[in-house]
């Protein structure tokens, strides 16, 4: 057994829990998968596959039969499950070499790998399973390693691979995943018996042993002895050639993404709305402000897990590092140009590159936006898109540095990147994916969302595909809400950010937070509320502040820093203000929060009136007696209203119901449905309007 130190990978191994699983080899599969897939030094995310071979009994005919486990179409290693594999019969995919055509002919092969399936509830085979069924091992990874793709992407690879292990890995030059990359395989590894593992040329590793545990641990010893090697070349020498330009401390970088985030957002969604993401992450600085980036970048990545995420290659701003970013209109118009030459740029690639058949031109706009100075700025149709496309772009500069430290760096031939990025079979892979929700791509702000109205809107948008910024004054409540989101909706979809309505310092840092986070915002809602029932000689000043800070300040706080933000974007936006039945209603004992709303509903309509050239709707909803779960029942509130209309606390719901025309009690998920009708896209033509949601409340209707 091979030694358990090592410097530049993460050896995980757990003898005992591995000693569980003894017997059942898929088990140890998915096990060893799960390793590899925990460190991201090995491969990337939903990168790579792994593969074991059995003895199973064919439930057909009773007999014996050799079967292959392996990770399946699309899945991730680090999660994977058996649920994400496919089993086929070795036998049956083997035999595919008497029907295969040729290279011309490739594609057809993986309609044929259906004719192999063992396990019919199995997950789809994946394009790259002959390359694990032609070669013999029990146990085989296949990864995209940093540290092995610099290797694999230097302009000297096949003779360092040759030196650097003595012979003992193999080398197959590039070429496109499929039946003939397998085919490939098994040539290499019959020219050259006994070698441990196999580099393909600009792509990754294959490895393998005679059991789970061999297979990990030859994977690890190999990419160790590529990041050794790299390391020891690297030493005395800068990386990229040295620094051109010095990187603005850590807050000044956030303040310049936060500034430049909702433009570049705008300029990125002119086909779909894009989900930002920003990394200022030391290696990505190094690679930025370096004196070989202008050489490098335009070459774009190497490997096809990179490029299928990050597009050809990135976009580089002419601006410099402590740029005025205060001025938007000539920010715009300094990086506009940049960003139409990069779509003319994208354009002649598919033009020049296409094939009768391929499918029709993508979105023009880049993936990957560098920064010199400040950081890397992605965009994508979702937040955990956009995210891992920074991942994989970092894992490209990975790759670059190791090349350039060794030999010299290399990319794929635009064609043969095209022929990757157009394949039909990526293409159908995309065509077979879910369609958008309906708020997909859009970034919510709902204030006082830990909880009650607020909570119920964030779910509601975040069910129909939005990312959503929680809130609260309470950092207990708004921990317990954002784990609730996370564990719902995934790591992606929520952030959260501390927030008092009345404070512009919070508020600016919220939007800041969101615009970090998520790219910018298009959906604010201002919900967060407080009641004080009292009578007009029961009132004090102090509640008369404390009502008009929190609705009608805070709106309007609330509201200008989100419109900033909306404007940047040039995308239009949307603006509801959940104001209530009182705000029309003249009630007993509500002086200062009834006249506290009507203040709330006429600044909607001002603010409709005022931003409709930007695009920007503003529209109301109108609730009343919203009690389950919501704070501003809290405080008094309830034994005031109840005072007022001669009742006790606990027959509120009741009366509240009784007197609609509809004889309802109103949920926060009716509130949550009012606002969704406002942001679906089916009233994308409507501002300045109001929808009551009080099961009918004859005093309260518009005249």
């Amino acid at each position: 057994m091979s030694t358990r130190t090592y410097k530049h990978v993460s050896y995980l191994w757990d003898d005992a829990k591995a000693a569980e699983l003894q017997g059942d080899e898929v088990a140890l599969l998915i096990y060893r998968s799960n390793l590899l897939g925990a460190d991201l030094r090995l491969t990337n995310y939903g990168g790579g596959n792994t593969s074991c071979k059995v003895v199973a009994s064919d439930p057909l005919t009773g007999r014996e039969t050799e079967v292959m486990w392996v990770k399946g179409s699309g899945g991730d290693l680090g999660t994977l499950k058996k649920s994400g594999l496919a089993a086929l019969y070795v036998d049956r995919l083997r035999s595919l070499k008497n029907v295969y055509r040729g290279l011309a002919y490739e594609d057809e092969m993986v309609e044929l790998f259906n004719h192999c399936i063992f396990d019919l509830s199995s997950k789809a085979p994946s394009i790259d399973t002959p390359l694990h069924g032609f070669l013999p091992f029990k146990h085989i990874d296949h990864l995209h390693p940093d540290a092995a793709i610099a290797i694999a992407a230097a302009k000297d690879g096949k003779q360092i691979t040759k030196e650097l292990f003595n012979g003992s890995i193999g080398w197959v030059e590039w070429r496109r995943p499929g039946f003939e990359l397998g085919l490939e395989l098994k040539k290499c590894l019959d020219e050259n018996p006994g070698i441990k593992g196999i580099m393909l040329g600009s792509h990754g590793l294959f490895t393998w042993g005679d059991t789970a545990y061999e297979s990990y641990v030859n994977t690890l010893d190999v990419i160790e002895a590529c990041a050794a090697y790299i390391e020891e070349k690297s030493k005395g020498r800068p990386n990229f050639g040295g620094a051109r330009i010095q990187s603005l401390p850590k807050e000044q970088r956030l303040s310049q993404a936060v500034a430049l985030a909702p433009v570049l957002r705008g300029l990125c969604s002119s086909a779909v709305k894009m989900i930002g993401h920003f990394s200022d992450d030391d290696r990505v600085l190094e690679f930025i402000n370096s004196n070989d980036l202008d050489r490098l970048a335009p070459l774009g990545t190497s490997c096809p897990d990179h490029f299928l995420r990050t597009k050809i290659s990135p976009l580089v701003l002419n601006l410099a590092p402590g740029e005025d970013l205060s001025d938007t209109n000539a920010v715009k118009e300094k990086i506009t140009g940049q960003f139409t030459d990069y779509r003319k740029m994208y354009e002649d690639y598919y033009n020049t590159c296409k094939h009768p058949n391929s499918p029709a031109i993508r979105d023009s706009n880049p993936v990957v936006i560098l920064y010199p100075g400040v950081g890397m700025f992605t965009f994508a149709k979702d937040k955990q898109t956009a995210r891992v496309a920074a991942e994989f772009y970092t894992n490209a500069i990975n790759v670059m540095r190791g090349a350039e430290a060794i030999s010299e760096y290399t990319s794929l031939p635009r064609q043969e990147a095209f022929n990757i990025e157009y394949w039909l079979l990526e293409e159908a892979k995309l065509q077979r994916m879910p369609k958008p929700k309906s708020l997909s791509g859009r970034i919510a702000l709902v204030t006082g969302s830990a909880g009650g109205i607020g909570k119920a809107i964030a779910k509601r948008f975040a069910e129909e595909g939005a990312c959503v910024v929680i809130n609260d004054i309470n950092q207990e409540r708004m921990n317990g809400a954002t784990e609730e989101f996370k564990k719902q909706f995934g790591r992606d979809t929520a952030t959260s950010t501390l927030l008092d309505v009345t404070d512009g310092k919070t508020i600016e840092k919220a939007f800041a937070d969101t615009v970090l986070a998520f790219g910018g915002v298009d959906i604010v809602v201002n919900n967060a509320g407080i009641s004080i029932s009292k009578s007009i000689t029961d009132h004090s000043i102090e509640d008369w502040d404390k009502l008009y800070d929190i609705l009608v300040k805070g709106q309007f706080l609330v509201s200008k820093t989100g419109v900033e933000i909306m404007r940047k974007q040039g995308t239009g936006g949307d603006i509801i203000n959940i104001v209530s039945k009182n705000s029309v209603v003249a009630g007993p004992n509500n002086a200062g929060y009834g006249s506290a709303k009507a203040a709330q509903a006429h600044l909607s309509r001002l603010l409709a009136a005022e931003l409709g050239g930007d695009r920007i709707r503003v529209n109301t909803v109108n609730p009343d007696a919203v009690i389950a779960d919501s704070n501003i029942w809290a405080g008094g509130w309830a034994e005031g209203r109840a005072k007022a209309y001669g009742i006790k606390v606990e027959e509120l719901p009741a009366y509240y119901a009784k007197r609609t025309l509809l004889n309802e009690v109103i949920l926060p998920e009716d509130i949550a449905n009012a606002c969704y009708a406002f942001v679906s896209g089916l009233l994308n033509k409507s501002t300045g309007n109001t929808l009551n949601v009080d099961g009918g409340v004859a005093m309260a209707f518009l005249r």
